[in-house]
């Protein structure tokens, strides 16, 4: 099933139904490089950074719980191939599900989601230094925060897309009312999964305007943005990477 919110329906429809031009789950060898972060705490964040030949945008990748930049070893190499420069950070909120998280083994301990916030905005002050459209992308918990941290900065963000978001950052539905002050695009997803799905539909649902979209997978489907990863969702994840991007070409074209 597919949940489809304002942008041109045809166009995503049409992308979703023929292959996609990059190749398997990596797309082609692509260098990354270190790149260093410091949060207003004192904080070093550390990040890959994998560079678009002739960028369209900047892409911030935002991990899960328990999870690394690690997160997007073979998405970051895809979106780079696609055009947009991708720059993934490991949170403090986080562990070594996919690979080493390198600054919660520099503090020594992993965090509440709410602090990991300022790991975001430091991401976000950078991006907004290339010069380029800003698109900030989360998983789970961090799902959560792109929201946040697009309203509480609707100068730097040009777009969200927000993997399992759900509302994990307290009492209220903070998440939702950070939604509703949004105008910018937004895409949602989830897993197939009945509250995943009915998380992610309230979240959208609080966005003003027609610029959203939420896509539920036909097949497959697992938590954050593992959704794009072959070995995580075999049965989905070329489906789920072309609605991605038909949600890309929608809101920074690369020609």
């Amino acid at each position: 099933m597919r949940i489809l919110l304002g942008l041109t329906l045809g166009l995503l429809l049409a992308a979703c139904d023929r292959p996609s031009g990059a190749q398997a789950d990596t797309g082609p060898a692509l260098p990354r490089e270190p790149n260093m972060l410091k949060t207003y705490d004192g904080t070093s964040i550390a990040g890959w950074l994998y560079k678009a030949a002739k960028p369209k945008a900047v892409i911030l990748l935002f991990h899960q719980a328990g999870s690394s930049k690690d997160e997007y070893g073979t998405i970051a190499p895809r979106l780079a191939a696609m055009g947009y420069t991708a720059y993934a950070i490991d949170q403090r909120s986080g562990g070594d599900l996919f690979g080493d998280n390198s600054t919660v083994h520099r503090t020594g301990k992993s965090t509440g989601f709410l602090e990991a916030r300022q790991d975001l905005e430091a991401a976000l002050a950078w991006g907004r230094t290339q010069g380029l459209p800003v698109i900030v992308w989360g998983s789970s918990y961090s799902a959560a925060l792109v929201f946040e941290v697009a309203a509480d900065n609707p100068a730097s963000v040009d777009a969200v897309m927000a993997f399992s978001p759900g509302e994990y950052l307290g009492e209220g539905n903070p998440v939702a009312k950070a939604a509703a002050r949004l105008r910018v695009p937004v895409y949602v997803t989830s897993a197939k999964d009945p509250k995943e799905i009915a998380a992610a539909k309230a979240i959208l649902a609080a966005v003003p305007g027609p610029r959203k979209v939420q896509y539920v997978p036909d097949a497959g489907g697992t938590h954050g943005s593992s959704t794009l990863i072959k070995d995580k969702d075999p049965a989905g994840y070329e489906a789920n990477w072309r609605a991605v991007e038909a949600f890309l070409r929608q809101v920074a074209p690369t020609g």
